[in-house]
């Protein structure tokens, strides 16, 4: 092979590895805005649920009397 070729087929991988380096740490950063999301996105579960137990008690609380 000649030495130009030789050149081309290295230029080439360090754009790849380049590359590859890149897409590495938006999949990490993406998969730190997952985990936060999930994060929250559980925590608005769980207020969800809380607020309905509440709920729930305080229909029971204020409910007529059942001769109404």
């Amino acid at each position: 092979m000649s030495e130009d070729r030789f050149l081309d087929i290295e230029t080439k991988l360090a754009y790849q590895e380049d590359l590859v380096a890149s897409l590495n740490r938006v999949v990490a950063d993406q998969q730190r805005k997952l985990d936060e999301l999930e994060t929250a996105c559980r925590k608005l579960v769980d207020r969800v649920v809380e607020q309905g137990e509440d709920l729930a008690a305080l229909r029971i609380q204020d409910a007529p009397p059942p001769h109404y």
